[in-house]
């Protein structure tokens, strides 16, 4: 087997690796390909491929990390990871680890930790590596993972809800929720909100927040019932996909470009938080990006005019704040 062809069968558990430490699609992409230029410089072929592009790939996302903290410190407004669209590495043994540790809960979750706990954890509790590679990987003894393990599992499990509905269960509500939303319903769409159900927009200040943050079930239910039917007007699709592995969708105007993306979180049979990502500079690797201002302009005139023709009514006006 060639030097490519042995890093080509690995790239995607280091991509899945590299994502799930940054955040970000772009910075995960970028970690892969200094993977490469350093095994590719090296003058010797390592005895396990695997050990040392797991250890490279660690390395360089933690140094990557460390240098986008500061930069996340001051981004404008809430940050979100990137959305995923589909994780290219999949290993039945680890499945439900990593399903789970795709979420955009759980990135968030991993935020808290520091570089080097979020590393040991992906490794560990994600991948199944064994604490020898691991301590390898991070540059710290056998017995300074175990600890730095042991202090991310605590973080990560106060975190966490105590109940998680299973994937079939998530599908059939967010069928629900979609169909609410397509016909404008708003008791529909209140019922499955829970009482406490967030609506948070990822902006970064380059894209309009019509979901800044609406909080509770009714407030949420009638911004949500009054964003489609105008969208739909303008041309715009909700196409819904699996996002980061949970339920959401595509945002796309009348050309077919990304508008934004949602996803739901969702627990014992109701939508706790709706996560959307509006800024464009998060969206380019699901598809070309639409200009989300001159939608925004687009859907309110639509909006207008339907409420003109109507002659009463109120609409979440609030949304373009």
């Amino acid at each position: 087997m060639s030097r490519v062809e042995e890093f080509e069968q690995l790239r995607p558990l280091l991509f899945s690796i590299a994502y799930r430490i940054l955040g970000t699609v772009s910075e995960a992409e970028d970690a892969v390909q200094e993977t490469w230029l350093r095994y590719e410089l090296s003058p010797t072929r390592p005895a396990s491929a695997k050990a040392f592009f797991s250890a490279v790939i660690t390395r360089v996302s933690i140094d990557v990390l460390r240098s986008a903290r500061r930069r996340r410190e001051e981004y404008v407004g809430p940050w979100f990871p990137e959305p995923l669209l589909t994780d290219p590495y999949q290993d039945p043994e680890h499945s439900a680890e990593l399903a789970d540790s795709l979420s955009m809960a759980a990135l968030l979750l991993l935020e808290r930790l520091s570089p080097l706990e979020r590393a040991v954890f992906v490794l560990r509790e994600v991948f199944g590596f064994g604490f020898p590679d691991i301590a390898s990987a991070v540059g710290r003894s056998e017995a300074a993972c175990r600890q730095l393990a042991v202090r991310a599992r605590r973080h990560m499990d106060a975190g966490r809800p105590r109940f998680e509905a299973d994937r079939r269960e998530r599908e059939e509500l967010a069928g629900r929720f979609f169909d609410a939303l397509r016909e404008g319903n708003v008791d529909g769409l209140r019922e499955l909100l829970a009482a406490d159900v967030q609506l948070i927009a990822d902006s970064g200040g380059k894209a309009p927040q019509f979901a800044r943050g609406f909080f509770g079930a009714d407030h949420v239910s009638r911004v949500l019932a009054a964003l489609l039917p105008p969208f739909a007007r303008i041309g715009g699709v909700v196409e819904p996909h699996q996002v980061n592995g949970q339920p959401g969708a595509i945002f796309r105007d009348r050309d077919g470009k990304v508008v934004n993306t949602w996803t739901l979180d969702i627990l014992d049979g109701q939508i706790l938080a709706i996560r959307t990502v509006l800024n464009p500079d998060k969206l380019g690797h699901v598809g070309p990006v639409a200009d989300a201002w001159a939608v925004l302009r687009e859907t309110q005139l639509a909006r207008r005019d339907a409420v003109d023709r109507k002659g009463n009514g109120t609409v979440a006006d609030d949304m373009s704040a």
